[in-house]
């Protein structure tokens, strides 16, 4: 249990860390969105180049790092989802060894 307590503690560090850059990656380009869940208004098509980085490649460069970023936190929120049922277990556990 106590495992699982500094696990999801760490997945709580790197989820603000993440959110810091996407902000961050908001801040530089007033076009990009605001959100912090969803990713930028183009969808990039898989093995073909992006039409747009033809016009714009700094700002295209941009949304594909804060994609990139968005994608890891949705990986950290879903590992803190694993680690919150392992610790719910563990007290789970713990309360039911008491009866």
């Amino acid at each position: 249990m106590f495992t699982s307590a500094l696990l999801l503690t760490i997945t709580f560090i790197l989820f603000k860390y993440v959110i810091a850059w996407i902000d961050y990656f908001n801040q530089i380009d007033p076009r990009m969105p605001n959100s912090l869940w969803r990713y930028t208004d183009d969808y990039r098509v898989k093995d073909r180049k992006d039409l747009y980085d033809l016009d714009d490649k700094p700002f295209v460069r941009l949304r594909n790092k804060r994609d990139s970023v968005v994608t890891i936190m949705y990986f950290i929120v879903i590992l803190a989802f694993v680690f919150s049922i392992y610790l719910i277990t563990g007290l789970v556990d713990i309360i039911l060894a008491r009866f």
